[in-house]
C-alpha cells in the first residue's frame, strides 16, 4: 500500500529538513572555526619561538589531535583535507571533498573572498544520510615558509619536510590560493 503525504504535511517535512540543515550548518561552522582558531594560535606561538621549523610539529601533531578531539566530542568526523597532501594517511580528500576543493579553487580564481568560503549539503551514501560541510583554508602569510614555492621555503624546513614527509605534495602555494579545507561529516537521523 502506498501512502501519500498531504501537501501541508509535505511542507512541514520539508521545513523540518531545512531547519535541521541550518542547525547542522551552524554547528559544523562553529567546530571548523574553533579548530582553525586554536590551530592558528598555536602555529603563531610556535613560529614566534622556534620559527617555521617549529610549525611543522604543530601541523603534524596538534592539528590531528585537535581534529580527533572534536570528532570524539561531537561524534562526527572532523578532519583537514587537501588536493595536494603532505600526509596521505590523514589529509586525502574523498570524492565529495575533492569536488568541494575543486569548486573552492574555481571560486578563489573568480575572486570570491577566501575567508568566507564554505560549502555544505546533505547527501545519501551507501552507509546512510550525512550532512557534509567544508570550510576553506586559505594560504596565509605564515603558511608560505612550509607550503610556498621552492624559493620561499628555508633549507632547514625543506630538510625537515623531506625527512618526515617523503611523499609531500603540499608545496607551491601562493597567497590567494586555497591550501585545503576543514571537513565535517555527520550522520543525519
Amino acid at each position: 500500500m502506498k501512502f501519500l503525504l498531504s501537501p501541508m504535511l509535505a511542507i512541514l517535512v520539508a521545513h523540518s529538513a531545512i531547519a535541521a540543515d541550518a542547525s547542522a550548518l551552524q554547528d559544523s561552522r562553529a567546530v571548523a572555526m574553533s579548530l582553525m582558531q586554536q590551530l592558528g594560535a598555536e602555529l603563531k606561538k610556535e613560529i614566534a619561538v622556534n620559527g617555521p621549523d617549529g610549525a611543522i610539529k604543530i601541523c603534524k601533531n596538534l592539528a590531528p589531535e585537535l581534529a580527533a578531539k572534536f570528532s570524539v566530542e561531537k561524534g562526527w568526523r572532523v578532519t583537514r583535507v587537501s588536493l595536494k597532501v603532505r600526509n596521505p594517511l590523514l589529509g586525502t580528500a574523498d570524492a565529495w571533498e575533492q569536488q568541494a576543493l575543486q569548486d573552492f579553487d574555481a571560486r578563489a580564481a573568480n575572486g570570491e573572498a577566501l575567508d568566507k568560503m564554505e560549502f555544505s549539503e546533505s547527501v545519501s551514501e551507501p552507509a546512510g544520510r550525512y550532512f557534509r560541510y567544508m570550510k576553506a583554508l586559505p594560504v596565509q602569510p605564515l603558511c608560505i615558509a612550509c607550503h610556498g614555492g621552492e624559493e620561499q621555503i628555508p633549507a632547514s624546513v625543506k630538510a625537515t619536510l623531506a625527512g618526515q614527509y617523503p611523499h609531500d605534495r603540499a608545496t607551491g602555494y601562493a597567497l590567494g590560493q586555497i591550501r585545503g579545507a576543514i571537513s565535517v561529516k555527520r550522520a543525519v537521523p
